[in-house]
Order: structure tokens, then sequence, then C-alpha cells
């Protein structure tokens, strides 16, 4: 029997580009090359969901990372230089972030350490609760061309924040750059100066160092493959501090991102008004053709009850009562609404804003411990200075608000009785009243709402102008065109008679002349700078501790993607060791290497390289000419660790026995017995020495399965949940495995909690993926998103209850 069981197969209509296991459930994301990504349970290899391409984010992937939770799922566009992070259960956009240059590779990495003083923070992290009130939660999005905005957004940008212990998401580009990524959300290191174009990254759990492998271009211009070491022992001699910093800027860049989506709902809100207004008011303003001002007509008809008769037809047969009426409540709607979204979603998250940088400047001012990560105290009183101005403005739009809705009711509330004696109908007796206040109202309202050949705002000529609150909503750097009226306005003017109080920094600047918008960008500059400054200091504290030059990149692998090139990383946290697993098939095919280093720059490490030098005996039964061949040799076609002992890797025999394809598993512990060190020739790259590199040689025992009717190349495993996905050469064809079924039966309680509710996901989306997932193959990428949206809806619940599980 195989050693490894194949739980699916699949030809993909579109070659995939990267692949990576999800750390914590039986799934696997894909991104292809049209820019879809995609996500597949490990059962049949069954589509959950699709995320099509788009305007907004990009079409071309470059790389995908899990966070470690396995909730966020990360990717890179290298054609709008962004990353985006996406929720796992809804197939939503949560948060976008733009780069200076394409992100080439990503890791996303949890630290493991402990301290007394992370275990105090982590039972405290959630003491805002008891101050701050929950936020609200978004409204249904208005209109078809923000799809990203849906409803109870809110609940899932909080989504962000995931698990109080610290986790890193690290990007390298093209450009020298590499940067570090608190929580996925707030940049906490710039990295600069790291040679040429980074292929693979991993972060130490420890925070101690940060491995990278790079492509460099020799004097001669060919590019070389080299692995640096970067020292970022700044990170764990002040784990806690940089947590609970990471933390609290985290928590700030989400209230962003929930005031960008507030304004965005209101900014909606108010063009649905507008579409009222056109549709209604400007058509009958401008159809007027008479040399009379409407604004006139209507103060006559205010003053002495008489209307022209074009007006009384104009009004009669083009807005008609029960249209007035419509108008009206519509109206008088979308302006409620604005209204509570600067209430209940403005206020709410600018209170929150204010708590969480009054918390940070506390913590800059405690210099012993936060100055040496860049912590500003000046910077950050600037950031809570302008969110204090944030506030006054977003009030400030409500009494504009409120004056507005007055205006507005006193104007229908009369016109609709007016319309309804021009048809002498009965007017109700509680609509019959108007007080001196009432018809002051609608003076006001004829003066500020009706304007003729007059340009505001790009409309020209005869319009109905209801800009006095769409004005805050514009994103334009003009003045308002009709700023509010502070005369008599009392604390104004004791305001600029003090002396001591005219510039006094205890009072938050209102800026009258802007927009909303316009203080909201400006707003969100100054937290940036504040959060940029820490970044800035703790770059500059990594130091690069080691440089090795390895090898040449072949010519062969020149159009293979980059992301599934060896070299592979990867981190034991228990022996606190990096390993890098790779090739160099010039030099030696039939041979792996393996590089080791401490996390720890200035920890020896024995036997730092060595090789692994693969054959397999073969019985009789695999071929009739055992007695000639003793042992079969095979080139190494990929490899990846499976965990800390154990490798996996795709194989490739000679061409006298068909070039078949192999995947295995290969202990590394016993080739870590090698008793003889490499001395490595600082001058020289590694296979320019590569003869004098220490040898091990290993025979593959059981634990392999030849893979047929495949020319496999690629392969992408995940150890905690034993599976591996393997890919072809034309990135078309996988096939799925479970690798350790003959163990199923000594696994633990989690692990066989966590294959029964797999189970129930299958038994759930059988009945649609299966028939759905053959439609696919014949329609092409049509299909495809379509049965991605459908079986996501049947499988939302099973996943989230796989949260719940306690998964090792």
């Amino acid at each position: 029997m195989p050693a490894f069981r194949q739980v699916g197969e699949k030809q993909i209509p579109n070659p995939v580009l990267c692949m990576a296991w999800s750390p914590k459930r039986d799934l696997i994301a894909l991104a292809n090359t049209t820019g879809e990504l995609l996500l597949h349970r490990l059962a049949g290899f069954q589509r959950v969901w699709t995320l099509p391409p788009s305007e907004y984010t990009g079409k071309e992937i470059t790389a995908i990372a899990w966070r470690p939770d396995g909730k966020i799922l990360a990717f890179s566009l290298g054609d709008t230089k962004q990353v985006v992070l996406c929720d796992v259960e809804k197939a939503e956009i949560l948060h976008v972030f733009p780069m200076q240059s394409p992100v080439t590779c990503m890791h996303w990495m949890e630290v493991i350490e402990e301290s007394s003083a992370l275990s105090s923070f982590y039972n405290s992290e959630d003491e805002s609760k008891l101050f701050l009130p929950k936020l609200p939660t978004l409204p249904k999005s208005y209109s078809t061309t923000s799809k990203i905005f849906s409803e109870e957004k809110s609940d899932e940008i909080l989504k962000l924040l995931g698990e109080v212990r610290l986790n890193i998401l690290v990007l390298g580009g093209n450009a020298s750059f590499v940067e570090l990524y608190a929580y996925g959300m707030y940049k906490i290191a710039t990295l600069e100066g790291v040679l040429g174009t980074c292929r693979s990254l991993s972060l130490s759990s420890d925070l101690k160092s940060l491995s990278v492998i790079t492509e460099v271009r020799s004097a001669d211009d060919n590019p070389e493959i080299c692995y640096v070491q970067l020292d970022t022992g700044l990170l764990s001699d002040c784990l806690p501090e940089v947590t609970r910093m990471a933390r609290k800027f985290t928590h700030i860049s989400t209230l962003l991102q929930y005031l960008h989506l507030s304004l965005t709902c209101m900014c909606e809100a108010w063009e649905d008004i507008l579409m009222q207004m056109d549709l209604r008011l400007t058509k009958f303003v401008q159809e007027k053709n008479t040399s009379t001002q409407v604004q006139d007509e209507f103060l006559e008809l205010l003053l002495w009850g008489q209307s022209s008769p074009e007006l009384q037809a104009l009004l009669m047969n083009q807005l008609t009562v029960k249209g007035l009426k419509k108008l009206g409540q519509s109206i008088e709607s979308s302006y409620s609404s604005i209204q509570k979204l600067v209430i209940s979603h403005l206020q709410s998250g600018s209170e929150a804003l204010l708590y969480h940088l009054s918390e940070v400047k506390g913590m800059a001012l405690w210099k012993q411990k936060f100055e040496p990560l860049g912590l500003d105290a000046a910077a950050i009183e600037g950031a809570i200075t302008a969110v204090g101005s944030f506030s006054l403005k977003a009030n400030e739009l409500l009494q504009v608000i409120d004056k507005s809705m007055k205006n507005f009711k006193a104007f229908f509330r009369w016109l609709y009785v007016a319309m309804l004696r021009m048809c002498e109908e009965h007017v109700p007796p509680e609509l019959n009243k108007m007080t001196q206040k009432d018809i002051a109202f609608v003076a006001d309202f004829l003066s500020e709402h009706f304007s003729e050949n007059e340009e505001l705002f790009g409309r020209k000529g005869k319009y109905f102008n209801v800009e006095r609150v769409g004005q805050y909503l514009k994103d334009e750097d003009e003045d308002l065109v009709s700023p509010p009226n502070t005369k008599g306005n009392q604390w104004l003017k004791f305001l600029q008679d003090s002396t001591h109080l005219k510039g006094s920094p205890l009072l938050f600047p209102s800026y009258p002349q802007k927009s909303l918008h316009f203080v909201k960008r400006m707003m969100e500059n100054v937290i940036e700078n504040c959060l940029q400054k820490p970044a800035e200091v703790i770059g500059k504290s990594v130091k690069q501790a080691i440089f090795l030059p390895m090898y040449n990149v072949p010519e062969s692998s020149e159009n293979t993607p980059r992301l599934f090139e060896l070299p592979s990383l990867w981190n034991d946290k228990k022996a606190k060791m990096h390993y890098v697993v790779f090739c160099m098939p010039e030099i030696s095919p039939h041979k792996l290497y393996l590089l080791r280093r401490g996390t720890d720059p200035n920890r020896p490490i024995p036997n730092s390289v060595m090789s692994i030098n693969l054959t397999h005996h073969l019985d009789s039964g695999d071929d009739g000419n055992a007695a000639d061949q003793s042992h079969y040799v095979y080139s190494y076609l990929d490899a990846r660790f499976y965990d800390d002992e154990m490798l996996t890797v795709v194989l490739q025999g000679s061409e006298e026995f068909n070039a078949r394809r192999v995947l295995a598993q290969i202990p590394i512990s016993s080739s870590l017995s090698c008793e003889t060190e490499f001395n490595w020739e600082p001058n020289l790259r590694l296979d320019q020495q590569s003869s004098s590199i220490p040898s091990q040689s290993l025979v593959l025992g059981n634990q392999w399965r030849e893979l047929e009717n495949m020319k496999a190349q690629f392969v992408a495993v995940n150890g905690i949940r034993k599976v591996a996905c393997v890919l072809s050469t034309n990135l078309r064809h996988i096939r799925v495995f479970e690798m350790d079924v003959e163990d199923e039966d000594e696994e633990g309680a989690d692990s066989q909690n966590a294959s029964a509710d797999q189970e129930g996901l299958d038994a759930t989306m059988s009945s649609q993926g299966q028939g759905e997932e053959e439609n696919l193959e014949a329609e092409g990428g049509a299909g495809e998103q379509e049965e991605g949206e459908g079986v996501f809806q049947k499988s939302e619940e099973h996943l989230e209850s796989e949260e719940a599980l306690d998964l090792p």
C-alpha cells in the first residue's frame, strides 16, 4: 500500500502561481495567472470560494500568506503595488495598504516568547471595553459601486485585531526593502539596504533575527542567490513594549478604517439626496422659462398666497402632491441617516481614537521603556489635537444638518399645504398653522437653495442648490463656499478677546473654512507621521549579521515562478534555529543542501552546512534488473520543511527509468549527526567550494510514493495538519495527500474532532461542489466564480465552527 493517501486531484483551468496551506484548518489558498484567489478544502479538493480580481485591488498576485490563527489571508499585488487582507470566512476585503514597490514574498509569524510583563498585558488588553462603548455597526452600503463596504462591516474590520499575542507580517520586495507589520496592520520596521530582490523571508519566533534569501546581480551581471541574516535584537529585547505599542497602533489603524467607511456611507447617503433633487426640483427649476426668478415666485406664494399660472402648472403637473410628499420623506430620511452616522459613528470613533492616542502618549512619556522604540510624545500630542479638530468639524456638520432639516421640513410642509389649496382639497388642521418662525425657515430655505446662473462645485446654470451640507462631504482642498455664520457666537467672541486663550494648546483648532473630508485627511496624515517614527527607529537598529553568497541562478529555472523555487526557509522554534534547504542543480543535481544558523546571530552552530545524497534500494518487484541496478539515483525537484525533523521532497529519477516522479518524506535528524565540519571560505560562493561540503548518504525508506501519470514539480505542505499538495510542471495539475494516515488512530482528541468537523463540511458541500466543479472545467472562468460564490454560502457556518477547535 502506498505510504500517503491521495484525497483529491484536479486539472485547473488557469496556471497556479502560488499556494499555501492554512496553519489551522484543512484549507489551501491558491493564486492563479488571472489574478483570482481561490480557497480549496482538503477532501476532493473542492472549492470553498473565489475572490475575483478587481480594478480596486489589482490583477497580478505575487505572494500569499496566512495569519497564524488562520482567520485572515494576506496577498500582494504587483500591478497596483498593494497588500490586501482578506477575511477567510466571508471572502471579503478588510484592509488594503500601498507599498513603495511590488512585494515579491511575504511571511506571517507569531511570537511564542513569554514574559511576566506580557502575561499581565494579555489579561488587561481589553480594558478599553470598560471605558468605551462598542462601535455601532455600519449600515448596509447605499450604492453598488462600493461592494467592498457591506453590512456589519465594522464587525469585520475588528477581526483585523485578532489575538492579543503579537504576530508580524514580513514583506520583501525588489527594491532592496523589507517591512514588518505588526498584526498585519501597523508598520513597526522599515529595513533598508538589503541587497537584491527578496525571494523568501523567515522571522524567528523569538524575534532575534530575520532570514532573507535574495537574488543579487553579481559583477558579471549573473543573478546570484544569497543568504542574509539580519539582527533584530531590539524587537526581542523590548518585546513587551513592542507588543503594547503595536497593539495600540493597530487599534488606531482599525479606527481610522472605521471612520473612513463611516464617511463613505455618509457620502453615499448624500448622493441619494442629490439624485432625488436632480430628478425633481432641479428639473422643475430648469424647465421654468419665464423671466421671473423661481425664488421670487415662491416668495409671492409665501407672502400673498397667490402664484402665477405657470408656477401652478409646474407644481401640479411636474411635481404633484404625491411626488412632493414622497420627495420630502426621502430627503428627510437621508438627512437623518447622515446625522445618525455623525453622532453614532464619527463621534464614537473619534472618542475611541482620543482614548488610545492618550494611552500611547502616556507610554511615550515612559522614556526608559519606550524611547528606544521611537515613540515621540510631541508627535502624539499633535495627533490628539488633529483628532480633536476632526470632532469639532463633525459637530459643526451636525449643526448645519440640523438647520437644513428645519428649513427643509418647514418648506415642504408649507408647499404641501399650498398645493392642497390649489387642488381645493381639505387641509388637515395640524398643517394649517404657521408661526412666524416657520415663515422665517421657509424664507431661509428659498434664499439658500434656489440659485440661478451661478457656478458652484462645477454645476453651472439653473439648479436647485443643496450644497450647504454637501460641501462638507467633498474631498477637495478648496474652502467652503458657504461657511457657517459665526456672527454672535459668544464663545468665539470670548476666545478672540482673551489674550491667554487665543493661542492656547488646550483648545483644538476648528478650521471653519475647510470641509470634513479635508480635516479627516489632515488627521490621517498627522497620525500616519506619528506612526512612522517608530518604524524608522526600529528599522535603523536592525543590522546585517551575515551575508553568504550561495550559488548562481541556473538558466533552466529562469521561467519558473519565483515563489515555487528553492531555497526554502524554516524556523525551528524549539531549537531556535534558522534552516535553509536548497539545491545546486548545475553543480550536483543529486544532492540536497542544508544550511543552519542560530536565531541568535552570535550563537555558534556546528554542522552549519551539509548535503544529503539520497538513494533508494529497489526491490525485485520494482525492476527486473534489480541485480544489475542495486540502487536508484534521484535528482531533487522541490523540497519543503514538513516539520522540525522532516523534509517533504519531490524527486525525479533518471531517464533510463522513465524519469518517474516520487513524493517522499526524509528525516533530517540523521544528517545532522555528520562529524565533519565545513570551513566556509569568505571570498568564495558556496557552489565554488561545494566539493568540501560534508555529505551524508540517506536511504529512502518506506515513506515515499510514486506519482504516476503526473509530471510533478512542486509541493506545499503543512506538518500540523499532515497534508501535502503536489503541483505539476505546467502548474495546472494538482494532487492532494494526507501524509500520516497510519497514525490516525493515535492522534489526540482535538485532531479527531477536527477530522469529524471536516467530514461534516465535506458532507454538506459534496452535493453542490461535485457537480459545480465538473461544470467549471467545461465553462471556464465565469463558471468558476459562480461556483465559488454558491459553495461558499454552504460552507461558511462550518468554517466558523472550526474556530472553536483547539487545533494542534
